[in-house]
């Protein structure tokens, strides 16, 4: 009878797999009770049956220890992004006391956010963004102690900033960009708040004035974003006391009075003070109005007391004779000494006129030596034209020299234009000179010549013919010129051009070390670039790319930035080439075979109109896998931070060994990429639902830092790994995050390539 009854007590029993789920499992079903719509099943494979949930798609566990429990796996990661779910976050997620990373980007969640998820004290990163959430940003979140980034933006969250927020005094990271907040911002925030690297508060309703104390925070990188707000007042003179590193973005608010010209302030660009109608000053083009008079003058002197000025005068003696003869002498002397100089100069200049006319009678064929007689730069001309150029020309001012050619090719007369002094070669050494083929494509041939009794190397590039008038050829010189006046050590010089009827030349410095894309494949019988070979090339590719933007005379769009225009010498210095090429191919009627892409090597402010080509685009994979997503849409206009986002994937590739793609990958890692959730539609900032806008080391290096799915070193080359010394982690993670930074979405949370490059000074400095 007892065993009968020992059965059934057996029977009644709930089945094991009923009460074996740990508590941590039961809170992440709750959460998946809380999604009403779930279109990919990310969630179906989340089972009650299930010993533990650290098999569950999009859960992390790790052995963890504590002072009452052994080791034991518990929930570290939920990661559950871009899914496209709908419903709540509920307030069971709090319970998970060792959950570090909590990320639910790229769905359609609604509601508040809980404050219970305070109760995950272990909590570092919240990523929320990209949602439909609502209501207030709960205060109680500042009591993590642990909490570094935390990510709203894109949601429907208002209401104030409240001041408890400087509670949050480990925060590196605040993202509340996108939202419906408004009110005034508190001062005393931000000095209890050291550790903030990143604050975007764009694009919401914010008003009043900016707070002084937004300039006391020292460890602030990128982009200050405040841009599509209402702010007014003026702009406080305490933010120059940012870092230099720092891009300010304060577009589109209600800002007047004159930019302050202190510290950081006085290097912004003028993009981060547009559409605030009443800001006046440098950098802007609008002039300030003279200063008022203050409000309160000085009181005038008493009647009653003779001015010190009148009496005075009376009591000086007067100048003596001696005096007034000495001092009309010195000022004939003065006026007969610039009449001597005025003279000089006239008679030199006539003689000069006088020595080109006679050399033009003797000349029978003067009117016909060359489609563009006069292609020199002057040095201190400012003009972009040929307007410096004429019949008038005077060699011995121009910045370089022009050697004549009796017709090469026969298609008329030509001219070899150097373009400095320090450039001397006469075109018919240049083409008797021995020269080889280094490479061959679409915007011509290029040779090494080898000049000067056998000891200048140069590159000449051979654009082909394509004919052209004297008007063409005028344009040519200009756009030749503007190239020419880049000079920077990280910047391939253009040296010398050469136009006939079919015949164009581009003479630039030879790079004796092949390019960035050879090096990183590796060459026989060379070593893999070292950790430190690969920083130096960084730097000195990133200061070329920001004189270019900054400093050069057109301030250059490079439009092409790749590993394969990244020239090294011999010590690997990096030098930025083929910027402006696209250009001078256009106006020289040689176009390039196949589409060019959309960047072209444009110029701002270039003479000549891009065109955007009406033919398919290229190739993902070639040269346009390292395309900013907006340079991929029809009729995009070229801008800078096009080559911010090309040059972010080409750090990317340097630090991981992989190309653009997972068709382009380097041959020095055999790992392939994990490959995107199939059906996924939804986008966020890393562009992972539009596949093919962004490149897929991109995404791939975005997930492993924001859901830390995987360390550093399996996203490290491993050719960096094999031998050699050990990787200073800290200068490796500082460069995936200026290669992050490049390479967001939004063109406008880019820095610009000054900030980028001061970014990469700093490391390991």
């Amino acid at each position: 009878m007892s065993t009968i009854l020992l059965l059934l007590l057996l029977l009644a029993l709930p089945p094991p797999s009923a009460v074996a789920l740990t508590a941590e499992g039961l809170a992440l079903l709750a959460f998946k009770s809380a999604a009403t719509d779930d279109p990919y099943s990310a969630l179906s494979r989340w089972s009650e049956s299930d010993p533990d949930p650290c098999r569950w798609p999009g859960v992390t566990c790790a052995n963890v220890s504590s002072s009452s429990s052994p080791s034991q796996p518990r929930v570290v990661g939920v990661a559950v992004a871009g899914k496209n779910i709908s419903g709540y976050i509920p307030s069971e997620l709090g319970s998970l006391l060792f959950l570090r990373r909590l990320n639910l980007h790229g769905n359609r969640l609604s509601g508040g956010i809980p404050a219970a998820l305070s109760n995950a004290s272990s909590l570092h990163s919240l990523y929320l963004y990209g949602n439909r959430l609502t209501g207030r940003l709960p205060v109680a979140l500042c009591d993590l102690p642990r909490l570094q980034n935390l990510d709203v933006s894109g949601n429907a969250l208002s209401g104030e900033v409240p001041l408890d927020l400087r509670n949050c005094r480990s925060l590196q990271r605040l993202v509340l960009a996108r939202n419906a907040f408004a009110g005034e911002l508190p001062a005393g925030v931000w000095p209890e708040m050291p550790n903030l690297q990143q604050l975007d508060l764009s694009s919401n309703a914010f008003n009043g004035s900016i707070p002084p104390d937004l300039g006391e925070l020292p460890r602030l990188a990128g982009t200050l974003n405040l841009s599509h707000n209402h702010f007014s007042g003026v702009v406080p003179p305490e933010l120059g006391r940012l870092p230099a590193t720092v891009t300010l973005d304060l577009r589109f608010n209600n800002l007047s009075g004159a930019i302050p010209q202190t510290g950081s302030l006085a290097s912004q660009g003028p993009t981060a003070f547009l559409n605030n109608p009443g800001l006046c000053g440098f950098p802007l083009q609008v002039p300030c109005r003279a200063v008022p008079p203050p409000t309160q003058s000085p009181a005038p002197p008493s009647t009653t007391t003779p001015l010190p000025s009148t009496a005075a005068y009376g009591r000086h003696p007067p100048i003596k004779t001696s005096l007034i003869a000495l001092i009309s002498v010195a000022d004939a002397a003065g006026v007969a000494l610039v009449g001597v100089i005025l003279v000089y100069v006239y008679w030199k200049v006539k003689d000069r006129k006088e020595s080109r006319r006679r050399d033009d009678h003797g000349d029978g064929d003067s009117s016909k030596s060359g489609l563009c007689r006069c292609m020199l730069w002057r040095h201190g001309s400012s003009s972009d034209d040929a307007s410096s150029c004429g019949e008038d020309g005077d060699d011995d001012e121009a910045g370089g020299g022009k050697y004549n050619s009796g017709g090469s090719g026969g298609g008329g007369d030509g001219e070899l234009v150097a373009i400095d002094r320090g450039f001397r070669v006469e075109l018919d050494e240049l083409l008797r000179s021995s020269a080889y083929v280094l490479g061959k494509g679409g915007k011509g041939i290029v040779y090494k010549v080898v000049v000067a009794n056998g000891t200048t190397p140069v590159a000449v590039r051979r654009l082909g013919g394509g004919g052209g008038g004297a008007d063409r050829c005028k344009e040519f010189a200009a756009e030749a010129r503007a190239v020419g006046r880049a000079r920077h050590p990280n910047v391939v010089r253009l040296r010398a051009y050469y136009w006939s009827a079919d015949e164009k030349l581009v003479v630039t410095d030879f790079v004796s070390n092949g390019n960035l894309a050879t090096a990183l494949r590796g060459r026989p019988g060379q070593a893999v670039l070292s950790w430190s070979a690969r920083l130096k090339i960084a730097k000195g590719a990133a200061r070329g790319l920001a004189y270019l933007h900054e400093c050069s005379p057109r301030r250059f769009v490079h439009g092409e930035v790749k590993p394969s225009n990244i020239l090294l010498d011999a010590d690997f210095t990096a030098r930025v080439a083929d910027f402006g090429l696209a250009r001078l191919l256009a106006v020289a009627g040689c176009a390039p075979d196949g589409p060019p892409s959309s960047g072209g090597g444009g110029l701002l402010g270039g003479a000549i109109p891009y065109a955007k080509p009406t033919g398919p685009p290229p190739d993902r994979f070639g040269g346009g896998g390292y395309r900013a997503p907006e340079a991929r849409a029809a009729g995009a206009k070229p801008t800078q931070k096009w080559d911010v986002f090309a040059f972010g994937v080409v750090l990317l590739e340097m630090l991981t060994g992989r190309g653009p793609g997972a068709d382009h990958a380097s041959p020095s890692t055999s790992a392939s990429f994990s490959a995107p959730v199939s059906g996924s539609t939804a986008t966020d900032r890393s562009g992972s639902g539009e596949h093919g806008a962004v490149p897929e080391v991109v995404r791939w290096v975005r997930r492993g830092f924001e859901e830390e799915t995987r360390p550093v070193a399996e996203m490290v080359d491993p050719a960096l790994l094999r031998g050699g010394p050990a990787l200073p982690k800290k200068e490796v993670v500082a460069a995936f995050h200026v290669a992050l930074a490049c390479t967001e979405a939004d063109p406008d949370l880019r820095p610009r390539m000054k900030a980028v490059a001061d970014s990469l000074d700093k490391i390991g400095s």
